[in-house]
C-alpha cells in the first residue's frame, strides 16, 4: 500500500474498521444467537418494514435468492458508509467514533427488536463496534514524521492485518453460528413408519413438465427467516396455549410416537405470479392437528389458530379450517426424509387449500388458540388479507416462453391446482382460438395440483398460447389479472413462442 493516496488509505481503513465490528460481531453471536449478529439483525428489521411493492419486487426479481439479495445490500451499504467514514475519520476521528456508536446502536436495537430476542442479543453489536473502534484509533495516528499534511496518518501495514484478522474472525463466526450441527441431528432422526398412508399419485412422461412430486431440494423458500432458527431434536417443545381448557407442550419424541399419517399436498406461495413457480407438491409426514386441537379442548369463541415460529414469525389460520376434515398436520417428515432445515426442521405446519402465509408455519414452536378479533398475524398486520382460500391456478410449463419450435405437432403441457375443490378440466388455446381440453394425469385427491397435456399443431409463425383450468365445483378459472396483494393472483398463463 506504499505510495497510495491518503484519501483511498483512509478509505480502506475505514472499511477495514468496519469490516472487524461485523466479522467480531458474527463471532459474538455464536456466543448469543445467529440471529443476534447485527447483520442479521437489520436484515430481519429491514423485512419487517419494508412495503409491500418492494418485498414483490423482491420476490419476482430475486425468487429464492432474495434473501441474499438484501445481505449483498446491506453489506454494500456498509462498505460505502465505512469508506466515507475513514476519509471523514483522518481529519476528524471523532465522526469514525460516532459511526461506529451509531452503528452498533442500531444494531443492538434491531437485535433486541426481535420477537425471540433476550437482554444478551444486544451484545453481539455493542462487541463490534466497541473492536470497530479500537482498531480505529490505532490505524489512524499522530503524525510523528513532522509532516504538515493535513488529517492523521494510516497504518497501512494496519490496514492489512486488520483485513486479514477480520476475515479470519469473520470465517469463525460464520463457521460456528452455521448448521452442520442441525444437519447432523437431522441426520440422526429416524422417522417412524406411517399408520395411515395415502394414496399415491402418478405423473405423465412429458419431458419438461413439473414433477408430480418436487424433490425436497427443488421446493420453493419464502420466509421471512435470515438466519435459520436452531431448533435441536432433544431440545424442542411445542406448546398448545391459549384459549384452551388443556394447555399441551409436546416434546419431538411425544409428536413422532403419536401415530403419523402421510399424505400428499400441494402449497404454494400467496406471492406467486401468474405462471410462476412459488408452489411445489409433496408427500408429508405428520400428526393430524385436528386430534391434537381435541385433545386440547379449543374454547367457545377460540376461531383462529395461531401459529408461532422460533423466530417469532406468525400465522393465524381459522379453527374450523383446522378440524372440518381436511389433512391438516402438524409435519415431521417430507417425501420420506425428516424435513429440511430451510422447510422447518424438526417441525412446521402444513394445512391444504390455504395460502402459506395463513397455514404453513416453518419451525413451529407454538400453537395458540385466539380469535381473529383479539390478533393479527404477521402479514395480516401488513394488510394482506386475514383468510386466504387458494385460487385456481394453471401453469404451462413447455415449450417456455420465446421457445423456438419445430412446425407440427407440439406437446404442450404444465400443471394445475385448486385445493379443496381439485381440477376438473384444463383447457388450452392458440392464437385466441377455440379452447382445446388437455388430457389430465389420474388425480388421487383434492389438495394435490394435476399435471396435463395437449397435443398442438403448430402452424409457423409467431404463436401464442394460452391455459385455463376449471375446478372440481365447476368454477372457471378467470382471465382477470390481478396482483398476488391481498390475497392471491389471478389470471390466465400465456406465453408467446416461434414455430418454424
Amino acid at each position: 500500500m506504499r505510495g497510495m493516496r491518503p484519501t483511498i488509505a483512509a478509505a480502506l481503513a475505514g472499511i477495514a474498521c468496519a469490516a472487524v465490528a461485523v466479522a467480531t460481531a458474527q463471532l459474538a453471536a455464536a456466543a448469543v444467537d445467529p440471529g443476534s449478529a447485527p447483520v442479521a439483525a437489520i436484515g430481519a428489521a429491514v423485512v419487517d418494514a419494508v412495503p409491500e411493492p418492494v418485498k414483490e419486487f423482491a420476490i419476482r426479481t430475486f425468487g429464492e435468492y432474495d434473501k441474499l439479495a438484501l445481505l449483498a445490500g446491506i453489506g454494500t451499504v456498509i462498505a460505502a458508509l465505512a469508506a466515507a467514514t475513514g476519509v471523514a475519520a483522518r481529519r476528524r476521528p471523532w465522526t469514525g467514533y460516532a459511526v461506529l456508536a451509531l452503528l452498533g446502536g442500531a444494531g443492538a436495537a434491531a437485535a433486541l427488536a426481535r420477537p425471540a430476542a433476550s437482554p444478551s442479543w444486544a451484545l453481539p453489536s455493542l462487541v463490534g463496534a466497541a473492536c470497530g473502534a479500537g482498531v480505529l484509533a490505532m490505524l489512524l495516528r499522530e503524525r510523528s514524521d513532522g509532516s504538515a499534511a493535513p488529517g492523521r496518518a494510516v497504518d497501512r501495514r494496519g490496514v492489512l492485518i486488520a483485513l486479514g484478522g477480520a476475515g479470519l474472525a469473520g470465517a469463525a463466526g460464520w463457521r460456528l453460528t452455521g448448521t452442520s450441527d442441525l444437519e447432523d441431528a437431522r441426520a440422526a432422526v429416524d422417522l417412524p413408519a406411517p399408520v395411515d398412508v395415502g394414496p399415491a399419485g402418478a405423473g405423465l412422461d412429458v419431458d419438461g413438465l413439473t414433477p408430480y412430486l418436487t424433490p425436497n431440494a427443488d421446493f420453493y423458500r419464502v420466509d421471512t427467516a435470515l438466519v435459520l432458527p436452531r431448533l435441536l431434536p432433544e431440545d424442542y417443545r411445542l406448546r398448545i396455549t391459549g384459549r384452551v381448557a388443556n394447555p399441551m407442550e409436546l416434546s419431538y419424541r411425544d409428536l413422532l410416537d403419536r401415530g403419523l399419517v402421510e399424505r400428499e399436498i400441494t402449497i404454494s406461495c400467496v406471492s406467486n405470479e401468474v405462471g410462476g413457480n412459488l408452489a411445489g407438491n409433496a408427500r408429508w409426514l405428520g400428526v393430524p392437528l385436528a386430534g391434537l386441537l381435541a385433545e386440547a379442548g379449543p374454547e367457545p369463541g377460540a376461531d383462529q389458530v395461531v401459529s408461532r415460529s422460533a423466530d417469532g414469525w406468525t400465522a393465524g389460520t381459522p379453527t374450523a379450517v383446522c378440524t372440518d376434515g381436511r389433512d391438516a398436520l402438524v409435519a415431521v417428515g417430507m417425501n420420506g426424509r425428516p424435513l429440511p432445515l430451510e422447510h422447518g426442521f424438526p417441525v412446521r405446519m402444513i394445512v391444504p387449500g390455504l395460502y402459506g402465509y395463513v397455514s404453513a408455519t416453518k419451525w413451529l414452536v407454538e400453537i395458540e388458540l385466539s380469535s381473529f378479533a383479539d390478533f393479527d398475524a404477521y402479514w395480516v398486520r401488513r394488510d394482506w388479507d386475514a383468510q386466504a382460500p387458494v385460487k385456481t391456478f394453471s401453469r404451462i410449463d413447455t415449450p417456455k416462453p420465446l421457445a423456438t419450435v419445430p412446425a407440427g405437432p407440439v406437446t404442450v403441457a404444465g400443471v394445475a391446482w385448486a385445493q379443496r375443490r381439485g381440477i376438473a378440466r384444463v383447457e388450452v388455446r392458440a392464437d385466441g382460438g377455440p379452447w382445446n381440453e388437455a388430457e389430465l394425469a389420474p388425480v388421487i385427491g383434492e389438495d394435490t395440483w394435476r399435471q396435463w397435456k395437449w397435443t398442438w399443431d403448430a402452424a409457423p409463425g409467431r404463436r401464442t398460447l394460452e391455459v385455463r383450468a376449471t375446478d372440481g365445483d365447476g368454477a372457471v378459472q378467470t382471465s382477470e389479472r390481478a396482483a398476488p396483494f391481498p390475497n392471491g393472483a389471478t389470471g390466465w398463463h400465456s406465453i408467446v413462442l416461434n414455430a418454424e
